[in-house]
């Protein structure tokens, strides 16, 4: 199976978009418009909102006011959490279920056209010789490479990534960073959040830098890195802590 989308991907606009959660404000309105296949990076420091932000225009939270909608017909969509959800079952496996309960290929086609497709994208991402171990013994970087595999048979025109590199040594984060380039340069739009500055600078196109809740920035990446507006976004790349 090959990923590539012919079709533009469609614009996302959240619409003074704010959450939240037992009386407390976790996201101040936001409205912003994220347009073609590019790779934002949603930044800041622990407990800005990052991973709250992404969820809602992903559409696993409901916001609490505004609105999330896409510009046309809705995109395919796959999320990679920074510590994926596998099942217990092996890594092959992992993938012919993804395949089987989307009905890809059509359900009269046979299991072996769906293990010959799962074995194809765990080849891609480097995972073939442990195509019978189980999951949730892999390694860190192995997990995170069987969930991008996984997301990749799932065709997204839009993958959003939550810190999907943490914790994980170099040459993990080397091979996770290789597979959401292949994705980007296949047709699929990239959001994803990350608190590591020279991976920033590494993928991204533009940047969205939250600092308690709000968004504060959104901005190409290199006038982000460069020439920050905010004083706190410069704090933030100078190391600084930002409370």
């Amino acid at each position: 199976m090959n990923v590539h989308h012919s079709l533009p991907v469609p614009t996302l606009e959240l619409d003074s978009v704010a959450f939240n959660h037992r009386g407390q404000t976790l996201l101040k309105p936001i409205s912003l418009r994220l347009a073609g296949c590019q790779k934002t990076l949603i930044m800041g420091p622990n407990g800005a909102g990052k991973s709250l932000l992404m969820r809602l225009a992903h559409g696993l939270l409901t916001p609490t006011s505004g609105k999330v909608r896409w510009q046309g017909a809705p995109p395919a969509q796959a999320m990679v959490f920074q510590r994926p959800v596998l099942l217990r079952r092996s890594a092959l496996e992992n993938l012919t279920y993804v395949l089987a309960i989307n009905k890809t290929p059509r359900p009269e086609l046979k299991g072996l056209v769906r293990k010959t497709q799962a074995m194809s994208a765990l080849e891609k991402f480097g995972l073939a010789h442990l195509a019978k171990r189980p999951a949730r013994v892999l390694s860190g970087g192995e997990q995170q490479r069987l969930a991008l595999a996984r997301a990749w048979l799932l065709n997204p025109q839009v993958l959003f990534l939550d810190e999907p590199t943490s914790a994980l040594d170099p040459a993990a984060i080397k091979a996770v960073e290789d597979a959401v380039l292949e994705f980007h340069h296949s047709g699929t739009r990239i959001v994803m959040t990350t608190h590591d500055l020279h991976q920033a600078r590494r993928l991204a196109n533009d940047v969205l830098f939250l600092h308690n809740g709000e968004l504060i920035e959104h901005t190409p990446a290199d006038d982000f890195f460069t020439a920050p507006t905010s004083s706190e976004a410069g704090a933030f790349i100078r190391g600084e802590l930002v409370w």
